[in-house]
């Protein structure tokens, strides 16, 4: 056996002897209550992230936001010039509001880690800063320069954060997202749908229900018509979902409806669908030339596909679990991640979070041995020689 694989052999037991240490690092960050859209509640996470990522000889670079609270970027100092990079990405964000820890407080038992946000996803933040860690300590390289991004507003689109990830993705030769993985049997995902939402307005014209219903136009009554057009455009067989989740309009039972909107959720899975889609919706009109058909929105995330590069990096994962005698699946996801932006313009992987179960649910929990065993798989993907990755589009 040759002493890199010796080494790779030896990483499990590594984690497996710091499992105290990295549950106590897990229960730090759950105890820190950090809901998207409060900024001020990610401070205190940040500051502790900081201090952690320095004290394994990395600098640390936190950017506020305007409306969110900012990204947390790292890197090593003693980095090597002129070698490829590689992203390790996450959020520090949850959905749950302060004050949730009172009724869904965080657990450890012999087997699972119950809170807020331990799945989804600070657990894969803890994977990253010790898989980092053990290899610093053990004196292990790695042959890519590790970037780190943990940002606030995933949950909410990412909307601040996506262009410093699409910066780094550009000169990254893959990226790592730690998002959790698909079902029990933790399939890491290699392929997630776009997302778009759409809002569509339509202005008619009030007038009294009772005295004089034929001067009124009912926006309400054409929302209707455009909403049967919609659902004419799902193709569940080829992934193309369309949902109106939200519908407004009116002023009251006794005046024609002189306004009304619908808020629409759009789900593709490649690009040539995410383009045909947005044609047909950007087109819908009214055939009554009284009326006025406001639509706005669009992709905030494209499709992340099964590209040549992306399956390269899937194939390299599965090589590296069979080292730690796993046997990895790949899977599709509905939703969306900042893998979907890091997709576009290098080799990406996604689900390599912990095991577990309820993302925004009650019954959130990870499996503490899967905790392990990601941590591990992680650390080997970053030691890993560079994989043919494609020219980037």
């Amino acid at each position: 056996m040759n002493m890199a694989r010796q080494e790779q052999v030896k990483m499990l037991p590594l984690f497996e002897e710091r499992k105290d240490d990295m549950l106590a690092f897990l229960r730090k960050l759950a105890l820190f209550e950090t809901p998207s859209r409060v900024p001020e509640s990610q401070d205190q996470i940040f500051i502790f992230l900081e201090a952690s990522f320095s004290e394994i000889g990395y600098s640390t670079f936190r950017m506020p936001g305007k409306t969110s609270g900012g990204y947390f970027y790292s890197r090593p100092k003693d980095r090597e010039k002129n070698i490829p990079s590689q992203m390790i990405i996450g959020h520090v964000d949850t959905v749950w509001p302060i004050g949730t820890l009172e009724t869904m407080p965080y657990e450890e038992s012999a087997e699972k880690v119950k809170g807020p946000g331990v799945y989804d996803m600070k657990a894969g933040i803890t994977q990253a800063y010790f898989a980092l860690k053990v290899l610093k300590e053990q004196g292990l390289k790695t042959p890519l320069c590790p970037l780190i991004i943990f940002n606030s507003d995933e949950e909410i689109g990412s909307r601040e954060s996506t262009a410093a990830i699409a910066r780094l993705a550009k000169i990254s030769d893959r990226a790592f997202v730690l998002e959790p993985p698909l079902g029990l049997d933790g399939k890491l995902k290699t392929a997630r749908k776009g997302l778009a939402r759409f809002t569509i307005r339509v202005i008619g014209r009030a007038a009294h229900a009772g005295l004089n219903p034929e001067k009124g136009i009912n926006a309400i009554l054409e929302l209707s018509r455009i909403i049967q057009q919609l659902y004419e455009m799902n193709q569940p067989e080829k992934g193309i979902t369309i949902n109106v989740g939200m519908v407004e309009g009116g002023m009251a039972a006794n005046v024609i409806a002189p306004s009304s909107k619908a808020e629409i959720d759009v789900r593709v899975l490649n690009q040539q669908d995410a383009d045909m889609i947005t044609q047909k919706i950007m087109n819908i009109n009214s055939a009554n030339e009284e009326i006025q058909v406001i639509i706005e929105g669009g992709f905030g995330r494209f499709p992340m596909e099964k590209t040549e590069r992306n399956q390269n990096l899937w194939a390299l994962a599965k090589e590296q679990g069979k080292i730690l005698g796993l046997d990895l699946e790949q899977a599709t996801a509905g939703g969306g991640s900042d893998g979907n932006t890091t997709s576009l313009y290098t080799a990406t992987l996604d689900g390599l979070g912990t095991v577990g179960d309820g993302a925004h649910a009650q019954h959130e929990f990870i499996f503490i041995d899967k905790f392990i065993e990601r941590t591990a798989l992680l650390s080997l993907l970053l030691m890993a020689d560079p994989i043919d990755n494609p020219e980037k589009s």
